[in-house]
């Protein structure tokens, strides 16, 4: 099944909004001068964010706390901390070459992709937390996870019931950080009819995130080795949540036509399908430099990766009964040591999983890329965008051809 049609998700246009390509640029030159203001946040798109949040989120745990101190100091100071001590800020970024592709921006344009950017990185906040609580993880960016965190705020003897009053605490504070993000959105300035446009897919690619996680949280259950289901919930969690719909709400604010959505949201989920898979590969080859969870945490929990599913189809057809073992043996298993991390490896090289993912993702690359050169878009912003996008992968991004706008 292509990526695209993983699942029936699309941002709806009104009929008389499309073919509107006029973004204050000609294919050919003639671009206006790019404000001062937007050309710093060009070379700083996380810092922007992180200064936004910082402004944000100071007076919410003040808030926080004047309802009750214990609250404030427990709960909400946490979520401030985990949302500013940690992430790379794709979220944002995507959503910011998501507008600066359609033109320079104005000022109501460029507040509102802050404001929005900081939005994500909270909604961030609640996936993550919520999810090392399902998950049972116990680390997160080279730190205690959050639950962990809030348990430790109290003494073992204080109840026998610590663990899970953190695993409880946690999902208030996951709840805190999704209302924050949608007061953040709620306060976004625009144009009605562009606002409208904007909350629906606000509200879109929320109920895709949750229904992503739903599909995660079943295949374990279910052990699930269905490779359809698996790019099906890696869409929905990953690719819409990271990539598609923040380009698209960029693009939104400087309301683009139909073609334009399309191009984004089409570019936009191959590059977050590759990113998912990076992720999948990473967490089982990658070497312990620079990662903040240890290897092997999907494998542990049985989540149903496209690289398992794939690592699985290839050893049923070609009736390795051995890969087959070590897979259904070493895969759900909490206590799965190093030894038997090695085995899946091997299982994963000797079918041709690994390999064959490596290539999905350039592909899925490839195929982004051309889907940019489907619309009328700003050279050079669309030069950073694909730069973005392979970064994010994982995968080093080819050389620009001379007249496309190289920066």
């Amino acid at each position: 099944m292509p990526p695209h049609e993983a699942t029936g998700a699309t941002t709806t246009v009104a009929p008389h909004e499309a073919g509107r390509a006029d973004h204050g640029f000609a294919p050919h030159g003639g671009r206006p001068p790019v404000p001062a203001r937007v050309r710093q946040i060009d070379a700083e798109v996380a810092r922007t964010v992180e200064r936004r949040l910082g402004q944000l989120l100071g007076p919410r745990v003040a808030q926080a706390t004047a309802a009750d101190a214990t609250f404030g100091a427990d709960v909400a100071g946490c979520v401030a901390r985990f949302t500013l001590d940690g992430g790379r800020r794709l979220r944002p970024q995507f959503l910011w070459w998501g507008l600066r592709v359609c033109g320079p921006p104005d000022d109501e344009q460029t507040e509102a992709a802050v404001r929005l950017g900081a939005a994500l990185e909270l909604i961030q906040t609640c996936a993550l937390v919520h999810d090392d609580v399902m998950d049972r993880a116990s680390t997160r960016r080279a730190g205690p996870a959050l639950h962990v965190d809030l348990a430790a705020g109290y003494e073992p003897s204080a109840h026998p019931g610590r663990d899970r009053f953190g695993e409880s605490a946690a999902i208030l504070a996951g709840d805190l950080a999704l209302a924050w993000a949608d007061d953040e959105a709620a306060a976004v300035r625009l144009p009605e009819r562009r606002a409208a446009r904007v909350r629906d897919t606000w509200s879109r690619m929320r109920t895709e995130m949750v229904a992503g996680q739903y599909l995660d949280l079943q295949g374990e259950l279910t052990r699930s080795r269905s490779l359809r289901r698996a790019l099906s919930a890696a869409c929905l969690k990953t690719a819409l949540y990271t990539v598609e719909r923040p380009l698209q709400l960029g693009a939104l604010l400087a309301d683009a036509d139909e073609t334009t959505l399309h191009a984004l949201g089409a570019a936009g989920r191959g590059a977050g399908l590759a990113f998912q898979l990076r992720n999948d590969l990473d967490d089982v080859f990658a070497d312990g430099t620079g990662r903040a969870e240890p290897a092997g945490g999907d494998l542990r929990a049985g989540k149903p990766t496209y690289l398992v599913a794939l690592a699985h189809a290839r050893a049923e057809a070609d009736g390795d009964r051995h890969a087959l073992r070590v897979l259904d043996h070493c895969l759900g298993r909490p206590d799965l040591d190093e030894g038997e991390l090695d085995e899946v490896r091997h299982v994963l090289e000797r079918t041709g999983a690994r390999r064959n993912v490596e290539d999905k993702i350039r592909s899925l690359l490839a195929r982004g890329t051309r889907h940019l050169d489907t619309a009328l878009l700003d050279p050079t912003a669309r030069a950073r965008l694909r730069t973005l996008m392979h970064r994010a992968a994982g995968v080093t991004a080819p050389p620009v051809a001379a007249g496309r706008g190289a920066v």
